[in-house]
């Protein structure tokens, strides 16, 4: 590979990739040089430092490949030290873009120190730093992306609550998660649509229907019971029951709507069933001898494919069960719309109907293209008690009620803020906070401030760029200035491990670490000084973490206000 060429993949790269690639390099050479034994290299994990004394990243590789190298953890950290810092090839180095210094040369690793029982942890050059920061206003709206997806076609399905009644805090909790997600993904290289299912066919219908009609069989109550109650005439249950459904969905798009969510498709269960796409599926499943008859109804072999147990598809009654449905649906995503890859997002309630429904999809011929997510519980709390709440008696907290008490911006943050398999506890008066308590307000807050001292510079803004285009950003040497530039170039980590691993709410901290860092950039740090050339470098840093911070509001789906 010509050195251009070289230099040009190494730019694209994560910092944590390009120490990586130095690991990995490092460990051939010592092999070559018979240093280490011959093995193949496992993966290198490489992560954020959490204390200062650590360095900015660190690496376990020693103590991983300590058995198959045959040396102790700590022989094997010093000998790749001392490789890297020696490394001749340049890949330790950067080009430096043209400057006072031209062509100079630029560490990106200022010093490399080892810790028992075999870390190796690096600490980042100043210049290299220094130097991100035209990277950030270089790349603009492609900082931070990544190509994990290579154009892929990738479905999210989320929320999909049943079709019984208005969104809860409790089922629409999905709503933010999935579409944040989706925000992640396409910035990691997938194609990505977003789906909502909706169940309005089987039990749940006829349950609906009776409510509506009110009759000694209903379940749900509430205002939007009553209003469909005399709204719908058919006495029918079943028919009453799915035009029940259909109003309901309308109510249930316009929180959508509200939740900011735009939806590529609604996907109707019973439209699966009026196309015999069903039956179909399971006549496949049959040929494949994979559904069997016992005790008057029809088994799948789920066990098969990984499965503790069988499942029904067709009851004793005939009628079909969820699985035989979701088994349909998958087929039409992985078949028809050929998606190589499909996320569901479910509440933890529907934990066991997972392993079935992974099991049919390797029946299909899809093995590993589906993930399941599976959101635990919401709370509200309020003077530090939880809001009880129960659909079936009407006794509940919608999604519209909240958002009409909170904001958009805040609902999506708190939802976003615990992990999936997290208990979610939504405080109230915490929301409503308008100071640095509230993490929206915090986070916020930065994004204003930043373009309250760029309006503040009096330039221009068609004369913005011009001016801190050739700023000697050598200057930004003071730690919070460089701390700053730290927690920008996470942005493309952030993206990258959140599309692997899912994990959305690595987004909040990652906000909440940078605006910590920009206000304190803020309070250590006068960017209008008389020093021309000073303010010009700070200035530069500035529009790089409006841009940043603006991304990281934009992926959550929330607003970045320039005044507060």
């Amino acid at each position: 590979m010509e050195m251009r060429q070289l230099m040009r993949t190494i730019m694209m790269m994560t910092t944590k990739e390009k120490i990586q690639n130095l690991i990995k390099k490092a460990i051939k050479e010592l092999q070559a040089e018979k240093k280490l034994p011959a093995f193949k290299i496992p993966e290198i994990l490489v992560a954020k430092s959490e204390r200062k004394e650590h360095g900015d990243y660190a690496t376990n590789i020693a103590m991983v490949i300590a058995k198959e190298a045959k040396k102790k953890p700590m022989e094997i950290a010093e000998a790749l030290k001392s490789k890297i810092k020696k490394d001749p090839t340049g890949s330790l180095r950067e080009q430096k873009s043209k400057t006072k210094t031209k062509n100079k040369k630029i560490n990106i690793i200022e010093k490399i120190e080892i810790e028992e029982p075999g870390f190796v942890n690096f600490f980042l050059s100043s210049d290299y730093l220094q130097k991100q920061v035209k990277e950030v206003l270089k790349k603009e709206e492609d900082f931070g992306s990544v190509n994990l997806g290579r154009g892929k076609k990738l479905q999210v399905e989320f929320i999909s609550a049943n079709p019984t009644g208005p969104l809860t805090v409790g089922n629409a909790r999905g709503g933010p998660f999935g579409d944040a997600l989706g925000n992640i993904l396409e910035m990691a290289g997938w194609k990505v649509e977003r789906a909502y299912y909706v169940n309005d066919y089987g039990q749940q219908i006829i349950a609906l229907g009776h409510s509506v009609l009110k009759d000694k069989n209903a379940q749900y109550k509430g205002d939007y019971i009553d209003k469909l109650h005399r709204k719908i005439q058919e006495r029918d249950v079943y028919k009453a029951g799915q035009r029940a459904a259909r109003e309901i969905m309308k109510m249930i798009k316009k929180t959508t709507d509200r939740l900011g969510i735009k939806y590529n498709e609604w996907i109707w269960e019973s439209k699966f069933y009026q196309s015999s796409a069903v039956e179909k599926v399971l006549d496949f499943l049959k040929k494949k001898k994979l559904i069997y008859q016992k005790e008057g109804a029809l088994w799948f072999r789920s066990s098969k494919f990984g499965d503790k147990r069988d499942r029904v598809v067709v009851k004793k009654d005939g009628s079909k069960t969820y699985l035989a449905g979701d088994i349909a649906l998958h087929q039409y995503k992985f078949e028809k719309k050929k998606f190589q890859k499909v996320i569901n997002i479910w509440g933890a309630d529907h934990q066991g109907d997972v392993p079935g429904l992974q099991a049919a999809v390797t029946a299909l011929g899809h093995r590993g293209k589906l993930d399941i997510i599976l959101l635990q519980f919401v709370t509200i709390l309020k003077k530090g008690k939880p809001l009880k709440m129960s659909k079936r008696r009407g006794v509940f907290l919608t999604m519209d009620e909240l958002l009409d008490e909170v904001g958009l911006d805040v609902v999506r943050f708190f939802f976003l803020q615990k992990s999936a398999n997290t208990h979610l506890h939504f405080d109230l008066d915490l929301a409503k906070e308008q100071s640095e308590k509230n993490p929206v307000y915090y986070v916020q807050y930065a994004y204003a401030r930043s373009c309250s001292i760029i309006k503040k510079s009096k330039i221009k803004k068609q004369k913005l760029k011009g001016e801190i285009k050739n700023a000697r950003i050598e200057l930004l040497g003071y730690p919070s200035e460089l701390n700053l530039i730290k927690q920008l170039i996470r942005l493309p980590e952030i993206v990258e491990d959140t599309a692997r691993d899912y994990q959305v709410q690595r987004l909040c901290q990652y906000a909440l670490d940078l605006a910590t860092a920009f206000h304190q950039f803020y309070r250590d740090c006068k960017v209008l000084v008389k020093d021309v050339e000073l303010q010009k470098a700070r200035l530069a840093l500035i529009l790089a973490t409006r841009a940043v911070l603006k991304k990281t509001l934009r992926l959550m789906g929330i607003s970045a206000p320039e005044r507060m």
